[in-house]
């Protein structure tokens, strides 16, 4: 089944985007986490790196060359820092239960996301080119 159009991705009744940082290896094992649980295909995703990647993130007010957070579009809503890291796992088939997550409030959510975004090139590395995935996941990397 051939990709959407990009412009529609994350649009309501249009599969998700998810925008994340090629280059960080916890940012390219949380998308490969994601599309590996996501049979339904809800989401496709793009890094922060490609001009397409790049240019969405600016819209969203991201620094593409220093992102602090991956952001998820999905049903017309754009997720953020915490947000967006509970709205992918909400939709895939048994993450039901990290809505409990939600009931802690959003500005430690955020402070917790923010430390581990800040230190995430320290903490778990960087990769020298972006992680796409390889064959495995190419029909859902877009852009």
């Amino acid at each position: 089944m051939p990709a959407p159009r990009l412009d529609d991705l994350g649009k309501p009744g249009q599969p998700g985007l998810i925008i994340y940082d090629g280059v960080c290896v916890l940012c390219s094992g949380w998308f490969k986490f994601v599309s590996r649980r996501d049979a339904r295909r809800i989401f496709y995703f793009t890094t922060i790196q490609s001009d397409f990647g790049r240019g969405l993130a600016q819209k969203l007010g991201i620094d593409p060359d220093d992102p602090q957070t991956n952001a998820v579009l999905l049903d017309g809503n754009v997720y953020l820092r915490s947000d967006s890291a509970l709205t992918a796992l909400l939709v895939l088939p048994g993450w039901g239960w990290v809505r409990i997550f939600k009931l802690v409030p959003k500005f430690l959510r955020d402070a917790v996301y923010t430390q581990i975004a800040r230190n995430r090139y320290n903490w778990f590395g960087r990769y020298e080119v972006c992680d796409l995935g390889g064959n495995e996941y190419s029909g859902r990397v877009v852009g």
